[in-house]
């Protein structure tokens, strides 16, 4: 009789089907083989098994189409991605060897994040954009090839793809051996990477033309659904990760031992969180370890007591909570404030080219990854797009008024009151420029921002006011940062003005500086600094 067998709960039916838009076209390559059938695939009975165990299926085989199982069972015929399960029994697929029959046009290489979770759906979405379809070539190792054919499938082929997802440090070297075109990173190139492919031709590693920010990812702390805490501070995170808090009594939830989940040491979403939380990687030794990020959330969905931490694309059926900084600051891990990078465990996925031997066709497909057509497609896989989004300001108002309530300068009292009185007025928008220290020149990627928002703005009512509102981070004299506040809000309005060309003359503009007041995060460290060093977007019609 065929069968099929859930554990422990349907959460990894649901990553199946979450997987089949997401990374439909996953498989793995290496040694460039393929799958191929051995014979009729008719009543042949096979058995699929998540990695995990948390899943298995068996039926009969009715096909294996585009990185797709198809299997006949008692519940009817069940459609299972090929990356997300094994397959077992004499009647599984063969092996054939194809070789060299690939000839390949463009190979990314580096960060797992990003090969297996994004880049498959951006070059499905930059072929249809070319009217074509783009066909996965089913493989064994761990590797896509895709091939881009025109016509919306029905026409010649137009190129091949290969994906090889691994970690971003072996993107570098791949870029520095010159064996792949993109180089896929789910954190910034480090300075002797940087300096290693510089010395060897390939130019500036953070230059514009080669340093491209394609999403946002925030690394989510989640908790069992039935669990009520829906904030924890990050004292208390660090201590319940090294052990010393073991109830959720301690730290306002229920009765309940609180069993760590956590990710391998290698694992690149591992390393960001140990030093986002801690400061430096550490030896967790009461955690145990999920091999994967739908593993951690099923893991963490069946048990009452569970805490662990995913990317923001695999939070599935588990219960996402806000973090509270060390200064008590409140950090939401919703789009918002990704998009905004205000988020406490907010990363940048990145791609990365060579100056010297980029290809016609990588810049094309970078050309797409960075546009706004490619929103869409970033989104449906999971991730946070650089697209724009539209909110009112409850949250900010009510964190400006906890800290008007205990400011005791009159000055800076009555200038909160300002603040609070043109924030009732105004919606704002996710675009964020940010600043270099002490100076009015904008980040990279805020001049990438500038021509996404002229965009936007094109598009506004006539008679729509746009402020630029000014913030800094605390060092320095308050009078001084707040005069450093309007400087850069008035930085902001230039370049926006130059980048117009006289284009949103149906908007009107105004700037404002309210200095280090409302801070987004704390100012007792470098990247909190960062963070409050920024022109905010404001909205009305």
């Amino acid at each position: 009789m065929n069968v099929v067998t859930i554990r422990r709960s349907f959460s990894y039916m649901e990553v199946i089907v979450k997987n089949l838009t997401r990374t439909r076209f996953i498989n793995s390559l290496a040694t460039l083989s393929a799958l191929a059938f051995a014979g009729a695939l008719n009543a042949q009975q096979i058995t699929l098994t998540s990695p995990d165990g948390l899943f298995s299926a068996s039926g009969n085989l009715v096909s294996l189409e585009d990185g797709i199982y198809t299997i006949s069972t008692t519940l009817g015929n069940m459609q299972i991605s090929a990356e997300t399960v094994t397959c077992e029994g004499a009647n599984c697929p063969s092996l054939v060897e194809i070789g060299s029959d690939i000839e390949v046009d463009l190979r990314f290489a580096g960060s797992n994040t990003v090969g297996s979770g994004l880049m498959p759906l951006l070059i499905a979405g930059y072929a249809a954009s070319h009217n074509a379809s783009s066909d996965p070539i089913p493989t064994s190792d761990g590797t896509s090839i895709l091939e881009l054919i025109a016509d919306e499938g029905y026409g010649e082929p137009i190129g091949v793809f290969q994906v090889d997802p691994s970690n971003s440090t072996s993107g570098f070297e791949e870029l520095l051996a010159n064996e792949a075109g993109v180089g896929m990173a789910s954190r910034r190139i480090l300075r002797e990477e940087a300096r290693a492919l510089a010395q060897d031709g390939a130019g500036s590693m953070i230059a514009l033309e080669q340093e491209h920010i394609v999403a946002v990812d925030s690394v989510v702390v989640i908790v069992n659904p039935s669990n009520p805490v829906d904030s924890i501070s990050v004292s208390d995170l660090q201590s319940i990760f090294r052990g010393s808090v073991t109830n959720w009594s301690e730290v306002g939830g229920p009765d309940l031992p609180i069993t760590v989940y956590s990710r391998s040491e290698s694992a690149a979403t591992r390393d960001f969180f140990d030093t986002s939380i801690f400061g430096a990687p550490q030896a967790i030794q009461i955690a145990r370890i999920a091999g994967t990020d739908d593993s951690m959330a099923a893991k963490v969905s069946g048990s009452p007591g569970a805490i662990g931490f995913v990317g923001y694309a695999f939070i599935n059926n588990a219960k996402p909570v806000s973090l509270v900084s060390q200064c008590g600051i409140v950090s939401s891990p919703d789009v918002f404030s990704a998009k905004t990078e205000e988020y406490l465990l907010e990363r940048r996925l990145y791609l990365y080219t060579r100056e010297d031997t980029i290809s016609d066709t990588a810049s094309e497909f970078l050309d797409f990854a960075l546009s706004t057509e490619a929103d869409g497609v970033i989104e449906k896989s999971g991730y946070i797009g650089l697209g724009i989004s539209r909110i009112s300001q409850e949250l900010a108002r009510e964190r400006m008024q906890a800290t008007a309530d205990v400011t005791s300068n009159a000055f800076e009292l009555d200038l909160m009151r300002d603040l609070l009185l043109e924030l009732f007025q105004w919606d704002r928008l996710s675009t964020t420029f940010r600043f270099a220290s002490g100076s009015n020149n904008l980040e990279r990627k805020s001049v990438l921002d500038l021509d996404r928002l002229v965009e936007y703005l094109m598009d506004a009512t006539p008679g729509t006011r746009v402020a630029l509102v000014g913030f800094t981070d605390s060092d320095g004299v308050f009078n001084s940062n707040r005069t450093l506040s309007n400087q850069r809000a008035a930085r902001a309005l230039q370049e926006i003005e130059n980048r117009a060309a006289g284009q949103l003359d149906h908007v009107t503009f105004e700037t404002f500086g309210f200095g280090e007041l409302a801070p987004a995060d704390c100012n007792s460290a470098s990247e909190g600094k960062r963070i409050n060093r920024r022109v905010e977007v404001w909205i009305r019609d």
